[in-house]
Formats: structure tokens, C-alpha cells, sequence
């Protein structure tokens, strides 16, 4: 019997597969509890136009990701941070610290923890830092440390 899953099932199929399996086993198990469904004309053209519709919001999510990383390339945020000789902090400027300057000032809410400044900034001065806003598009945010 083919049937349509709509979850994944561990060593038999994932969301969205058609795939042949024993009757018995569809209707007692996979169908009883909510697993999958049997494949007919319109359980297939369900998948097709959920298929459809991913594809398009996944391109509209790419397209978002490039518009944002243009807007945040051209910006440069500036972090205020208490500093003893030679431009060393005291301590560091942490990626919340960096995340909350770019909402308050520049009004763009960007998580975290998607940038990439493990060890936190530790002098004055600019620095770079890489921003992965989608998994196919990164953005290198200008920040500028300065003293308070």
C-alpha cells in the first residue's frame, strides 16, 4: 500500500515521502496513529501544493536575509565601554551588549546568538563581525567600540 507520511517515522520514512509499505502495517499503525496517510490523488496534490508553498516562503526568507545584510553592511554601531590604559576594557564588549546598541540606535533586531564573536571584543577601536542571517547569506557588522 503507498502512503503519504506526514511525520517522520525512524527507519521508514520522512514528512513529506510517498513510499510503499505492508497494508497491515499502514492501517494498523501509521495511519491509526496520525503517521501518514494513504496515497491518493488528493492526499498527493496536498504534499505537491505544501511542497509549493515552502519552496516559496523559503525564497522569500533568502530574499529578506539579503535585504537585511545590505542594510546592516552599511551601517556602523557604536558601543560604549570603560577602558583603563593603552585602549584595553575593562572586560569586554559581549554580542548582547553589540545586539541591544543595533536595536536602540538603527532599529534592526538581530539575535545574538547568530553573531559570531565568541571571546567578545576587548579594546577600543572597530572591529568586524560576522552576522549569519540565513543559512546561505552572512553579513559583516562594523562595530565601534568607544570609551565611555
Amino acid at each position: 500500500m503507498k502512503v503519504v507520511f506526514l511525520k517522520d517515522v525512524k527507519g521508514k520514512g520522512k514528512k513529506g515521502e510517498i513510499k510503499e509499505v505492508a497494508e497491515g502495517y499502514a492501517r494498523n499503525f501509521l495511519i491509526k496513529n496520525g503517521y501518514a496517510k494513504e496515497a491518493n490523488n488528493q492526499a498527493i496534490s496536498e504534499l505537491q501544493g505544501q511542497k509549493r508553498l515552502e519552496e516559496k516562503n523559503a525564497a522569500a526568507e533568502l530574499q529578506a536575509a539579503k535585504d537585511l545584510k545590505e542594510q546592516l553592511e552599511a551601517i556602523t554601531v557604536e558601543v560604549k565601554a570603560k577602558s583603563g590604559e593603552g585602549g584595553r576594557l575593562f572586560g569586554s564588549v559581549s554580542t548582547k551588549q553589540i545586539a541591544d546598541a543595533l536595536q536602540k540606535k538603527h532599529g534592526f533586531k538581530v539575535d545574538k546568538r547568530k553573531m559570531d564573536c565568541n571571546e567578545g571584543l576587548r579594546s577600543l577601536g572597530f572591529a568586524n563581525v560576522p552576522v549569519k542571517l540565513h543559512q546561505d547569506v552572512k553579513a559583516t557588522l562594523k562595530v565601534h567600540v568607544i570609551e565611555e
